[in-house]
């Protein structure tokens, strides 16, 4: 199979089952209506792992822009593939989307939430704050590309890496995901996000583009930190790339951290001359 065409099914396989689960959850009439967080961590961990066991054998699977791209950082993927394999990864996560739209047509209508049919395509924040939901996306796809690379380090029974990989999907969903809906991954996100702008939805809203370049950038600057930081740590590797992207890190932390921190200081001023 050319490996256009395995990154491109692959990606699909996993925005049909991942985005079928939130679908089942998040859509009235449906039978798995209002089963949860853990059902929707599940899927997703499971549907990343029948995308690397598609076409795992093809190209490593790589199924995600940030992953493509923290390898090529970290030396372990040619920068000549880069753009072939993420225009492969947005197309298959298109499809991926309109597959979803079919799977649910009669709920659709069935459902009035503007903001849940959305969900089935593309991420929202629990809470809007630009800077606090990069972090969590670049934490998340850090824990990602890094922990990918721990487990490449490691000697599994053949045909086990691929459900090893899907448990680290549901450990990040599980424990980071609450704040984004952990995209860690463009394609993901931004494929299904422009699928939802051009699919006749019943009764949709906006595909709220404002947020749109939160689960694109951040997923982008973790995969290419967790990849560096793996070379530099466990390799011993100190590049240029992961002392500048370290003080890039930097810098967004103290910047989300300080901008929460002002919102605080806000809202108990305000509190205060209510009081007073």
């Amino acid at each position: 199979m050319p490996e256009f065409l395995a990154e491109l099914v692959g990606t699909m396989i996993l925005v049909i089952l991942g985005g079928g689960v939130v679908g089942g959850v998040a859509l009235s009439r449906s039978k798995a209506e209002g089963s949860g967080w853990v059902v929707i961590t599940i899927g997703w961990g499971l549907a990343v792992t029948m995308g690397v066991y598609a076409v795992g054998k093809f190209t490593g699977a790589h199924i995600n822009p940030a992953v493509t791209l923290g390898f090529a950082v970290a030396g372990d993927f040619p920068w000549a593939k880069v753009p072939m394999y993420i225009s492969a990864q947005m197309c298959g996560a298109f499809i991926g989307a309109c597959i979803v739209f079919l799977n649910y047509l009669p709920h659709w209508k069935k459902t009035e939430d503007k903001i849940a049919k959305r969900d089935v395509f593309c991420t929202t924040p629990a809470i809007r704050s630009p800077f606090s939901n990069l972090v969590s996306e670049i934490i998340g796809t850090f824990i990602l590309v890094s922990g990918l690379l721990f487990i490449g380090a490691n000697e599994f029974t053949e045909g086990l890496n691929p459900l090893i990989v899907g448990l680290l999907i549901v450990a990040i969903g599980m424990s980071l995901g609450g704040t984004t809906g952990y995209a860690i991954n463009p394609s993901r996100d931004l494929g299904p996000r422009i699928a939802h702008a051009v699919l006749p939805i019943p009764g949709k809203g906006g595909s709220d583009w404002e947020y749109s370049w939160i689960p694109v950038v951040g997923p982008l600057l973790g995969g290419a930190y967790g990849g560096v930081f793996y070379k530099a740590i466990f390799v011993g590797n100190y590049s240029v790339t992961f002392w500048v992207l370290s003080v890039v890190m930097l810098v967004i932390m103290i910047s989300a951290a300080s901008s929460e921190l002002k919102k605080g200081r806000t809202v108990a001023d305000k509190v205060e001359e209510q009081i007073n």
